[in-house]
């Protein structure tokens, strides 16, 4: 079993703080980094970022063999437990190191964070705030055990494509709690800027765009359960 490469994008807690923060997501902010320009504040967020993503590729490549050796895969014997304690053991230490990165990049986000402008919530394309109302009632992200595929779960039957969920997250709409596997489910709430977003006034978009209306008497304003 080999790590993912090194130069994918790794989802990190921090992500949607930065995105809010800067303005843009951490792939741009990475890019901007390497293509040196980025002021010193920036430029150290995004060093920061990095080694926190590489961090946490490491807590995800213990996790999932942890899961593979708990599997049926293999003969249930000594030798399988050793195995489980060892990734045990790694994954811990993946963890802590992971916690380290992670209270590093949220220090040198913080002072981009103070200086960062108060933003206006986003304006919503019509599927994207179907999308929300129906996270807002409850939704989770499902992996296939089969055809390893990703979708979105909702009470409402609402279409959301693992693409559309991902630039959900990218626009700091929703958020997703990794604690739990895809395989079991992992579940999908909005967030503070998902939940501003849905209950601001919509205006006028771009020509060629309509706004989006929202369903008379759904709740909007209703928390999405955690």
């Amino acid at each position: 079993m080999t790590r993912p490469p090194l130069d994918g994008l790794v989802p990190t807690a921090l992500d949607q703080r930065i995105e809010a923060a800067v303005g843009y997501g951490v792939e741009e902010l990475r890019r901007h980094r390497d293509g040196g320009l980025l002021d010193a504040p920036h430029a150290a967020l995004a060093d920061a970022h990095r080694d926190l993503a590489a961090a946490e590729r490491d807590v995800t490549f213990y996790r999932v063999r942890l899961a593979r050796l708990a599997s049926s895969e293999f003969p249930v014997d000594q030798a399988l437990f050793a195995r489980i304690d060892r990734t045990l053991d790694q994954l811990a230490k993946a963890a802590a190191v992971r916690d380290a990165k992670q209270t590093v990049a949220a220090a040198a986000l913080e002072p981009i964070e103070t200086a960062a402008p108060q933003q206006a919530p986003p304006q919503l394309a019509t599927k994207d705030v179907a999308a929300l109302l129906a996270i807002a009632q409850g939704a989770k992200l499902h992996e296939h055990l089969v055809t390893r595929r990703l979708a979105v779960a909702t009470p409402t039957r609402t279409r959301i494509s693992y693409a559309q969920l991902q630039r959900l997250e990218a626009m700091g709409l929703v958020e997703r709690d990794r604690a739990h596997p895809v395989q079991a489910g992992q579940p999908v709430a909005l967030t503070d800027i998902g939940r501003a977003a849905l209950t601001a006034p919509r205006r006028s978009g771009p020509p060629g765009t309509r706004p989006a209306p929202v369903p008379p008497g759904f709740p909007v304003g209703s928390r999405s359960r955690r």
